[in-house]
């Protein structure tokens, strides 16, 4: 991240970005961990009314509601590749030079470098599997 808070996204997740929604994104909270979320625009309008259609009644669904919606700032990669990186998400995700962009399928994870290669540490000792995973073959 350079010293203004801008991310430079790499060329080849650019190009897709460009392509798929014209490099409009939406960046939140994530609801489990210290990251940022990058949607592209089109997936998270596919999201945002699941996310809204969580009962408010119940505490854990209004927290992923507060946080998801609460922290979601619609932005544009410029010319360059590059997308500001809000302060409030900033702060949230601790996010400071050092950076990792994990790609996630239809999103990214925007991680503080640190807590990023801590998080791939803490996971090498889970142990077991969840179910779901014993019938893939990778």
């Amino acid at each position: 991240m350079d010293a203004k808070g801008r991310i430079a996204v790499p060329a080849k997740y650019r190009d897709l970005l460009t392509s798929t929604c014209n490099g409009r994104i939406v960046m939140t909270a994530h609801t489990q961990d210290r990251c940022v979320l990058l949607y592209p625009e089109t997936e998270w309008q596919n999201i945002l009314p699941k996310i809204e259609a969580l009962p408010t009644f119940n505490k854990a669904a209004l927290r992923v509601q507060r946080l998801m919606i609460g922290y979601a700032c619609p932005l544009e990669l410029d010319g360059n590749g590059r997308v500001l990186v809000p302060p409030t998400l900033r702060d949230f995700g601790h996010l400071e030079k050092k950076l990792m962009l994990v790609g996630m399928g239809k999103k990214f994870e925007l991680w503080n470098e640190d807590a990023w290669l801590a998080t791939v540490a803490e996971t090498e000792d889970d142990g077991e599997l969840p179910e779901e995973m014993m019938s893939l073959s990778l």
